[in-house]
């Protein structure tokens, strides 16, 4: 097929589109600057200039490269950290979530796309912090987010809810890791990732190449549907965290009470350390006919951290 994907040139773009060429598909890339257009170009991209809060330029771009599946990796989560307000540093990715998930899905249907893939999140307080440890997509979401966080999970569930109206294949990926500029590094190093509370909230990781593997199979896939990509093994934060901080040569991290980081993190941030559920990937497999190469973050951290 033609795919047209928005945030090509980023961390999961950047892996996907190659899988995409192997897979014997032309790509289509969007991006925002010079740098990222010559990558794309090395990748074997068409580059495509794009700001997706233009409503008519995503117009313009769809009508022109006359795709037949668009995938939708847009975000603006490269630099952003925990914050006492996660919905202020949230803003520009929950607007590329409604907003431009909006003109896409609108351009799309003025097209005759058949195919819509986007970018969604099983992490980060998206299922009900309620029953048991780890969450099937058919388990209810969290319908009380931190107050901190409501117009990030309100954008999220437009998003799911637009794509799926649509026909299309939602991709609700855990945490990622494999990329060599991840920002969680370094806060792992200087100790400033410390283990909150009890340390019982339970993440979901995926290394980037298999979230990119995963989304290459669902553009195959008949819609709508949901699927959790995540690798085998859920954990929560007191189990995985002193492991990464063994693989990138860091001391143990610290334990530190929520109160007290409650004012620097907001609730959110406490919450996604000590009370968020993780997520299933057995539908994924399942439907998809998908593995990850890294079936667990032991694995990954080991050799595939960047």
């Amino acid at each position: 097929m033609r795919v047209f994907v928005v945030g090509a040139s980023g961390a999961i773009g950047s892996r996907l589109v190659p899988q995409l060429i192997d897979a014997g598909h032309e790509v289509i890339g969007t991006h925002n600057s010079p740098a990222s257009a010559a990558l794309l170009r090395r990748l074997g991209a068409k580059p495509v200039m794009l700001n997706l809060l233009d409503t008519r330029a995503v117009f313009e771009a769809v009508r022109e490269n006359d795709p037949e599946a668009i995938v939708h990796e847009g975000t603006a989560l490269a630099n952003v950290k925990f914050s006492r307000n996660m919905d202020k540093v949230m803003a520009e990715t929950s607007e590329l979530r409604t907003k431009g998930t909006g003109a896409l899905l609108a351009a799309a249907r003025e097209a005759g796309v058949r195919r819509f893939v986007a970018q969604s999140v099983a992490t980060y307080s998206r299922y009900a912090r309620e029953g048991g440890p780890v969450k099937s997509e058919d388990d209810p979401l969290d319908l009380t987010p931190p107050k901190d966080f409501r117009r990030s999970a309100a954008a999220i569930d437009y998003l799911e809810r637009a794509v799926t109206g649509f026909g299309g294949v939602v991709l609700r990926y855990g945490a990622f890791y494999g990329a060599a500029n991840d920002g969680s590094i370094e806060p792992v190093r200087k100790r400033q990732f410390p283990i909150v509370g009890d340390g019982g909230g339970i993440w979901s990781w995926i290394h980037l190449g298999d979230a990119a593997a995963a989304t290459v199979l669902a553009l195959e896939h008949e819609g709508p549907a949901i699927y959790n990509i995540a690798d085998d093994e859920p954990a929560r934060v007191r189990e995985f965290l002193p492991e990464f901080a063994r693989a990138v040569g860091a001391p143990s991290p610290r334990h530190v009470p929520a109160w007290l980081v409650r004012p620097f993190t907001g609730e959110a941030g406490v919450v996604m350390m000590t009370d968020i559920r993780g997520a299933s990937n057995a539908k994924a497999k399942r439907e998809l006919g998908w593995q990850p190469r890294y079936a667990s973050w032991r694995q990954g951290f080991a050799t595939g951290l960047g």
